[in-house]
């Protein structure tokens, strides 16, 4: 028996990755930082900008996905995103253009408290995504 559990991320382009046997995968859900182990209970949760964490064996992956879904069920969990990048192969200066973009879409006057704190957590996580 194994001791993981599958894991397959999509974005509207590709199946982006596709794992078998993982260990844990923390994601940003709105609820928070969630870690998901082999046989966690059902769950469907939405994702806010953050770090998904892969772990595989003594193997940490880590990318950056800007909203989506996350389903686990029966040991095969599911991520749907419109944006994901590997942290490995990022680019500084698409991010910088991305902190751009964003705080021009915080100024403007009609977002709601919700968008506002979404738009100002994405780009604190694209700031700290560049120091590193």
């Amino acid at each position: 028996m194994s001791d993981g559990f599958n894991l397959e991320i999509v974005n509207p382009e590709k199946s982006f990755l596709s794992l078998e046997n993982v260990t844990e995968v923390v994601v940003p859900a709105f609820e928070g930082e969630m870690g998901i182990l082999k046989d966690h209970i059902s769950i469907i949760s939405f994702l806010k900008p953050g770090i998904i964490k892969v772990f595989t064996g003594s193997e940490e992956e880590k990318f950056y996905v800007e909203d989506g879904i996350v389903e686990f069920k029966d040991n095969n969990l599911s991520i749907l995103t419109s944006h994901i990048f590997d942290l490995k192969n990022v680019n500084k200066d698409k991010v910088n253009i991305s902190i751009t973009e964003t705080e021009k879409e915080l100024s403007k006057d009609d977002l709601d408290d919700q968008k506002k704190f979404l738009l100002n957590h994405k780009i604190e996580i694209l700031k700290s995504i560049n120091l590193n």
